[in-house]
């Protein structure tokens, strides 16, 4: 009897905090927890041709080079200003997103925090299809932008992969940063 009521009070008791682990299936989890503001909705368009994100971000950032997307940081010194801070318009540079040599662009749309900014871009997913209002978050251990986590809008979670950030480029020219330092 009193290994009975010893199995039924672990059993009850591992239910309890199986479900207390547990999210219902519609809740995101965060694999090292950054909160995200998603209350704004992040939306995928698919285009009638697919689109890369180089031209992408090309054609909405005002940064006019070409190129592999690997290759825009370097090519963007003493062209435009390059920094480790995203701003409204400029351009987030992300290294090694599908292999060390590869790149990914988006564009900076909105600052909702410190921590958290809105990006537009393509071909996220290697599918050609337009990603909006995309959460982008700074899960860096020195919050200083160097590694990112990207919303996953398919399935309306934040990503769990981390991604290194080369920086942000833009908006405006190298020469512009110059006058105005000097004023």
């Amino acid at each position: 009897m009193v290994g009975s009521l010893r199995f039924a009070v672990a059993a009850i008791l591992s239910l309890g905090l199986y479900a207390c682990a547990s999210a219902p299936p519609d809740t995101p989890r965060y694999a090292s927890g950054p909160a995200v503001d998603h209350t704004r909705g992040a939306s995928i368009e698919t285009p009638g041709q697919p689109v890369q994100c180089v031209p992408y971000a090309r054609n909405h950032s005002g940064v006019n080079l070409f190129g592999d997307a690997g290759s825009w940081w370097d090519q963007a010194a003493g062209h435009y200003v390059r920094s480790s801070e995203p701003s409204l318009g400029s351009v987030l540079v992300l290294t090694g997103y599908a292999g060390p040599h590869r790149g990914h662009l988006a564009v900076v749309i909105a600052m909702d925090s410190p921590r958290q900014i809105r990006v537009d871009h393509a071909n996220w997913f290697n599918d050609g299809r337009i990603y909006k209002d995309d959460p982008v978050v700074d899960v860096s251990p020195d919050n200083d932008w160097s590694e990112v986590r990207v919303w996953n809008a398919r399935d309306n979670v934040l990503g769990a992969r981390t991604y290194l950030v080369q920086g942000f480029i833009g908006p405006g020219s190298d020469e512009d940063q110059r006058v105005a330092s000097r004023e």
